[in-house]
């Protein structure tokens, strides 16, 4: 091969690489080892593993998406059916937990064990999962969600309803009310030959029914006691769905808006929204649309799975550090903010010295204690610091010293030196020096304190996360899924190379003549 040739070759490799990069979706999906995420907590399925993506630039307290599979689906179909959901993560930096239930037909949203609040099974497990995420990467516990589709879906609404102070929302596509898939729930572990493990005919059939508050106190008795924020929900369901019948939809209805506190009749209905023969309904309460359903007519188990969709009714589909629910109800939802705590003591007057300082002014108190308010999802929202409180006033300046008579040629003496301030109160930094006392020393004035702080909020309960299942992702709703701003700076270097590589064959041969 000639010089040429060689570098004509180079090129091309380095344009191949480059091309292979553009095509994916950056970081890669990695399996965490049980014993690590479990972190010796007991009695979890062992059949669970848990995959997890951060994508390359991570934002700085990112939120979560758990995806789990559909029936008989794995960790790497749900990657690979995901492609929407990664490319915007890839651009806003959350994190992805892909649980996989090895072996199993579908997910467990049936059992006694996986429907209590603290109980284990698949909803424990996948609980666990968040928490080692939260302290592993310092992820939002505030920012905590959920999607998947059919018995992901299924294990969605599990979730929020099963581990409400741990999630902040979910999208159902194809799923089912909390609840229902205990009907004569089938618990076999380990997928059987005919396919059944972990099933729920009359669940699937469409024939459970019940009123509102029966969902309603349903859901309540798996974590009784509860009082604080419920988790919103986004649902979509096929009108000719026979796999998961389409009768469930009605029943998610009254499950969802008896928890919400919300009248079983929408706020809005739109006919063909987002797109044609989709009817979409929606309820809301004094400050935030927190159910909305999307009924597709004449589709079957087939809606098509969207991670722009789902991503943006989550809030994380654009750099923010605050759910859009939180933000619009500071009060009502976790994370909002708390009522002013009350203020704290001022600080002492500091003692005089010859060119006496005064006491610094005192600062704030410590804020109020953090109030137990209304459902915050780590029981108490923050409270804010105190008033400023009442400062000692500044001590008289020091008299001149008795030095050289002020007289022509003559310098004044120096004061005396600057005693310091006395200390101050909680929270006020101490302050030196006095007024400029004729001829003395010019002291520092001490500087009002800053207010006092807000009272440091209580660690946030730790959850679990969500699923997608179902079908590949494809573009709806006029979403498309761009690869984002690297794809640019790819291209760029690409015409960079082919410009080169055909100056190299040029350059040959020309000196063939």
């Amino acid at each position: 091969m000639t010089r040429n040739g060689k570098s004509v070759f180079m090129v091309v490799s380095l344009l191949g690489g480059l091309l292979a990069a553009t095509s994916a979706h950056g970081a890669a999906m990695a399996k965490v080892d049980q014993a690590t995420w479990q972190q010796g907590v007991t009695g979890l399925p062992t059949y669970v593993n848990m995959y997890i993506w951060v994508p390359d630039a991570p934002a700085a307290k990112p939120p979560i998406v758990v995806v789990p599979h559909h029936c008989g689906g794995s960790a790497s179909s749900t990657d690979s059916e995901n492609a929407s959901l990664y490319t915007v993560a890839s651009k806003t930096g959350f994190i992805i937990i892909i649980p996989e239930a090895t072996g199993q037909n579908c997910w467990d949203a049936g059992s006694t064990r996986s429907m209590k609040h603290g109980g284990g099974g698949d909803t424990g497990a996948i609980v666990q999962m968040v928490k080692y995420t939260i302290g592993k990467y310092n992820a939002d516990a505030n920012r905590v969600y959920t999607t998947g589709s059919s018995s992901g879906a299924i294990m969605t609404e599990g979730l929020l309803g099963v581990y409400p102070d741990v999630f902040m929302a979910g999208v159902s596509f194809m799923g089912v009310p909390c609840g229902c898939w205990a009907d004569s729930y089938n618990d076999v572990v380990g997928k059987p030959a005919s396919g059944t493990g972990q099933w729920s005919g009359p669940c699937a059939g469409g024939t459970v029914s019940k009123t509102g508050q029966q969902w309603g106190d349903l859901v309540r008795s798996y974590y009784p006691g509860y009082t604080g924020h419920r988790p919103r929900l986004q649902h979509w369901h096929g009108t000719a769905d026979t796999t998961l019948n389409y009768k469930n939809m009605a029943e998610d209805i009254k499950e969802w808006t008896n928890l919400l506190g919300l009248p079983e009749t929408p706020t809005t209905t739109e006919a063909n929204t987002p797109k044609s023969g989709t009817t979409h309904q929606l309820w809301k309460n004094s400050c935030y649309a927190v159910y909305e359903t999307f009924s597709e007519a004449g589709v079957g188990h087939a809606i098509v799975v969207d991670g722009a969709v789902a991503s943006a009714y989550f809030g994380i589909d654009k750099a923010s550090t605050q759910d859009p629910e939180t933000a619009a109800c500071p009060v009502a939802v976790p994370g909002g903010g708390g009522p002013v705590g009350s203020g704290g003591a001022g600080g002492a007057t500091g003692a005089g010295g010859v060119t006496g300082a005064g006491g610094a002014t005192g600062t704030a108190g410590a804020g109020g204690a953090r109030d137990a308010g209304p459902g915050g999802r780590d029981a108490g929202l923050p409270s804010t610091g105190g008033a400023i409180g009442t400062g000692g006033s500044s001590g008289n300046g020091g008299t001149v010293g008795s030095g050289g008579v002020t007289a022509t040629g003559g310098s004044s003496a120096t004061g005396g030196s600057s005693a310091t301030g006395g200390s101050s109160a909680t929270g006020g930094s101490s302050a030196t020096g006095g007024t400029l006392a004729t001829g003395g020393r010019a002291g520092t004035g001490g500087a009002q304190a800053t207010g006092g702080s807000s009272a440091s909020t209580g660690p946030s309960a730790l959850g679990g996360a969500s699923a997608t299942g179902g079908s590949a992702p494809a573009t709806t709703n006029g979403c498309s899924c761009s690869l984002g701003n690297h794809t640019s700076r790819a291209q760029s270097a690409v015409t960079m190379l082919l410009i080169v590589a055909f100056g190299l064959l040029l350059s040959r041969r020309t000196c063939r003549h």
